[in-house]
This record gives C-alpha cells, structure tokens and sequence, in this order.
C-alpha cells in the first residue's frame, strides 16, 4: 500500500508539473476553421514563426494585444493575412512587413490592463474574398451574459505543445463581470473594460492572445488572458473589450496616416 502510495504521488506531481508550465494561449476544446472563412483573421510572426493572433480593423492596421510584445526576442516581425495554412502555399496569403506597433500608453508588462496594440502595416492589405476588415464594436455596453461568441487562432491544442497548422475555432458563452470577479474566479480583478468567457473544458490564452472574441459578426474584446491551465473553469477566459478604446483607436489611426 505504501510503494502504491509513493508511485500515485510521483505521478501526481508529474501531471501538476506539466499543467502548470502548460503555456497560456491555446485554443482548447476547439475545430478546424472551415478554410477562409474567418478572413480577418492576422497571424503576428516573429522570424517566420506564429508568436499572436490579431485582426483586421482598417486595410493598414491591425489590432492585437500589448503583452504580445513582451514575447518578442528582437527577431522579424510581421503580419501574416489570408491565411489558413500557416506553412501550405495559398493564393491570397500574403507576408506585411510593420511600419509602427503602438502598445495603448496605459499597458504594462504588470497588469492585464489596456492590453491592446495597433500595428501599422508598412503598406495597405490588398482586400478579397480571403483578406477583409472585421468590425470591432464601438458602443460601451456590456455583451449580455450566455451570449454564444468565438475565438479563432493558431495557439497550442494539446497539453503536449502541439501547434496547428491550421486555423482553429471555439465557441464560448459569455460570463458576467460579477460572477467573473468572484473570489473563487477573478477576485475582483476583472475591470468595466474587460470581459469573461466560459473556460470549462474550451478555451483560448496566450497562443491565440490578439485574436478577436466575435460575438454576432462583431470583434467585442481581444484575447487577453485566462489561466496558467487553460480550460481552467475556475479561471475564465478575460478579454479586453474594444468600445472602452474606440478613441485611443481612432485617434492613433488618424495621427499615423
């Protein structure tokens, strides 16, 4: 009974081991996006490789999030759209090389506030059927709770590392901010500009950080942060909603034509 006792222990630790270093930033629980079907969609590349998620918001710029520069270990960076396939050649699927990344003022490595970042293309996106600009929502009320909305990106799929090839989506049903900022969830750390989606069993973190969350055909909030498990659903998803910046977002646009 003791050896039995000793062995469970190992692979306890083991498993706690490997789920706590599990990388935020996946989608879990998720499908194969049908091919182009989610045209916004931006993959933010450092050296060639999928680093964040982003989308389209005018034919130039591309709104993701701050703390996905925090990753960057002073490679390349650029823009890849029209894509499914990140490695299959594809028509419309297209490399921007970056002429600005502007985080909001307000981010910091400390804190999951104001996590957005605009990035200027150093040319404007050719538009088609596999390239297209995403509305984001401009009017400061809160997505109704239970509302059905989804996530797409390139993040983790499995609790080995695997990445996707391939565009993947979740559909996650929408929480409260005061469920959200209970004890046993948030704690209160969930502000008027953020919001929460479901997190049991389906999920999206760090992987898919920048990515929209769409909630009938509208970008509410960017993929901001969860747990350091995802799939947690002790720890909701939280995404930075995008009416609070309307703006910080227009404003920045027009000052950088």
């Amino acid at each position: 009974m003791a050896r039995f006792s000793f062995w469970l222990l190992i692979i306890s630790l083991s498993i706690f081991s490997v789920s706590a270093n599990r990388p935020r930033g996946r989608i879990l629980g998720g499908s194969e996006s049908a091919p182009h079907h989610r045209p916004y969609m931006a993959s933010l590349q450092e050296n060639g490789k999928h680093l964040c998620g982003g989308f389209l918001i005018t034919a130039q710029w591309v709104l993701s999030a701050a703390h996905c520069l925090e990753e960057t270990k002073n490679g390349t960076l650029q823009v890849l759209l029209g894509a499914h396939s990140l490695s299959e050649t594809e028509p419309n699927k297209r490399l921007y090389g970056i002429r600005r990344l502007i985080p909001h003022p307000g981010s910091s490595e400390d804190t999951i506030l104001h996590d957005l970042l605009l990035i200027q293309l150093a040319e404007p996106a050719v538009l088609g059927s596999h390239v297209q600009i995403l509305p984001y929502q401009t009017v400061n009320n809160d997505v109704p709770e239970h509302t059905q909305c989804e996530v797409a990106g390139w993040g983790i799929i499995s609790n080995t590392g695997k990445k996707p090839d391939k565009l993947q989506f979740v559909h996650l049903s929408i929480i409260g901010r005061n469920q959200c900022n209970m004890r046993r969830y948030h704690d209160g750390s969930v502000t008027e500009n953020m919001m929460c989606a479901e997190s049991r069993k389906k999920d999206s973190c760090k992987g898919d950080s920048g990515g929209p969350i769409v909630c009938n055909g509208i970008a509410e909030g960017i993929v901001t942060t969860g747990s350091t498990v995802c799939g947690n659903w002790r720890k909701p998803g939280i995404y930075t909603r995008t009416a609070p910046y309307v703006s910080w977002i227009n404003g920045t646009i027009e000052s950088n034509i």
